[in-house]
């Protein structure tokens, strides 16, 4: 199966989600006319990130995210998915979540849905007094293969992306909305450990990494940039700009998951002692 990917850096305008929406739509339309197959968008792009109390004036609920993009996604040509990163709204409480959508010009139906797993409450972040935990990690079934989505911090931890390709992933959606820190230079730090996760993940696992990162400013915090597409043996094989609005694009071959996993069965030795790394775990948290 080969698809191709975009991945779309973009500055929203701070809780206008009805301009912001509108701004999505475009780039989806304008990606579809470029040949992509799947467009990605960053965490929480349809509102921008620092919404603290203004999470529950943002938030959407799925539903409502799907019938607002249906009706701005009427010039589709042919069939696009689409993957954004958006504050929701449940029955519940409030998440920070992506979804896929899959969208023609009738409409888009919502594939699959993700929660943000590990919320950031320290420094600058301060999520979990606004959001919810997601419960959940693991792969979906999508028209491209198996697919798993992770957001920001969830990037952070190497247990995450274990744990979705264990469940099946193939590749990995990685969003994310992060604020420049650690100047050296020309060289901004956290985004250059990104990379090293990032190519990391795909390397251990032998998956695509689908990888969008906001821009813009909000409060006086700048957000990196520097989108990454990073294949199944780690290598970078589109990069996107720091600091600014841009939509990068590579083919994904997903035959090239099982080549790589045969050069370097890293994930085979994995779910062969799957059972005693449980193991291990739970003694651990025992021992806590």
């Amino acid at each position: 199966m080969r698809f191709t990917a975009a991945a779309v850096q973009i500055a929203p305008q701070k809780g206008d989600v009805a301009a912001n929406l509108g701004r999505i739509a475009d780039a989806a339309i304008r990606s579809s006319s470029e040949g992509a197959d799947l467009v990605v968008f960053p965490e929480t792009s349809t509102s921008g990130y620092f919404l603290q109390g203004g999470v529950a004036d943002a938030a959407l609920t799925t539903d409502s995210l799907a019938g607002e993009l249906s009706g701005r996604l009427r010039e589709l040509t042919r069939p696009l998915d689409v993957i954004l990163g958006f504050y929701e709204r449940a029955d519940e409480g409030f998440y920070n979540s992506a979804a896929h959508l899959a969208c023609t010009a009738s409409g888009c139906e919502v594939v699959h849905l993700h929660r943000k797993f590990f919320l950031p409450t320290y420094g600058v972040f301060d999520e979990e007094r606004f959001v919810t935990r997601g419960g959940h990690i693991g792969s979906y079934r999508c028209r491209f293969g198996d697919f798993a989505i992770l957001i920001c911090e969830d990037i952070w931890h190497s247990i995450s992306a274990t744990i979705a390709a264990l469940s099946g992933a193939e590749a990995l959606v990685a969003i994310s909305a992060s604020p420049a820190r650690g100047f050296a230079g020309d060289n901004i730090e956290n985004l250059e450990r990104y990379e090293r996760l990032l190519r990391s993940i795909s390397e251990e696992h032998g998956v695509w990494t689908i990888n969008s990162m906001l821009v813009g400013f909000e409060g006086g915090k700048g957000f990196t940039g520097g989108s990454m597409i990073v294949d199944p043996l780690g290598r970078v094989v589109a990069r996107g700009p720091t600091a600014q609005e841009h939509m990068l694009m590579a083919e994904v071959d997903m035959n090239e998951v099982a080549r790589a996993r045969a050069a370097s069965p890293l994930l085979s030795d994995l779910k062969c002692s799957t059972l005693e790394i449980i193991r291990l775990l739970k003694a651990a948290a025992r021992e806590e």
